[in-house]
């Protein structure tokens, strides 16, 4: 995946900027080009691959099958179950190897993989990044990471304990949407500065800033 221009690093930047005015939250905002590499999905669609191929020797007519036979052992041969064998062998081992080898072809193995795994990862990878980068670095808890997995095209808001206990997780919805629609239509950083714009409108009515409101997280938009 591309990796954001400058633009857009100063877009995010400026609006982060003017939404940590209206409230005592700290927004962080992290794009990572995928969120899992997949290789399960790569592995589970061989293993299907190869298990399809006795399936698919059973519903070929016989004809054909004799037909091949004589190919290698000649006319009226019968071939003995350890060629037979062999022979399921060899074709189920060809199948796995080339379905893994196609699948490491990344935009393949994307699509093939279901929309529910993805969001499972890319919620998961979220996570991950928040406890890393953002839980517990203000003295409020009161932190905010949007997060953008730009291959899976998803996206999700993770806030730390004083926003969630007060924000039901419904209220990102907004946010969400703007974002995702323009992550579509490849402006992901004007998406990026619409979806913090719309975080800052909400963390306004339930934080609003402090006689002291220090800026305790990075502005500065993040690429994995």
């Amino acid at each position: 995946m591309a990796r954001l221009s400058q633009e857009d690093h100063d877009l995010v930047t400026a609006a982060v900027t003017a939404a940590e005015r209206l409230s005592d939250g700290e927004i962080v905002v992290i794009v990572a080009s995928r969120s899992d590499a997949y290789h399960d999905v790569g592995l589970h669609v061989a293993a299907l691959a190869m298990l399809l191929v006795p399936l698919g020797l059973a519903v070929v007519p016989q004809g054909l099958i004799d037909w091949t036979a004589s190919l290698f052992l000649g006319w009226n041969a019968e071939p003995s179950r350890a060629q037979v064998m062999l022979f399921l062998f060899v074709k189920m081992t060809a199948a796995f190897l080339v379905v893994r080898f196609a699948l490491a072809y990344m935009p393949l193995r994307m699509a093939l993989t279901p929309g529910v795994t993805k969001s499972r990862r890319v919620h998961r990878r979220a996570v991950e990044v928040f406890r890393t980068g953002c839980e517990l670095r203000t003295r409020g808890r009161t932190g905010v990471l949007l997060y953008l997995s730009l291959a899976e095209r998803r996206a999700e808001i993770v806030a730390d304990q004083a926003i969630a206990d007060r924000a039901a997780p419904e209220i990102w919805g907004e946010s969400m949407a703007v974002l995702i629609d323009a992550v579509k239509a490849g402006r992901p950083g004007e998406g990026l500065a619409k979806a913090v714009e719309k975080i800052g409108a909400v963390l306004a009515t339930i934080l609003p800033p402090a006689a002291s409101n220090p800026n305790e997280l990075p502005d500065r938009l993040v690429e994995l």
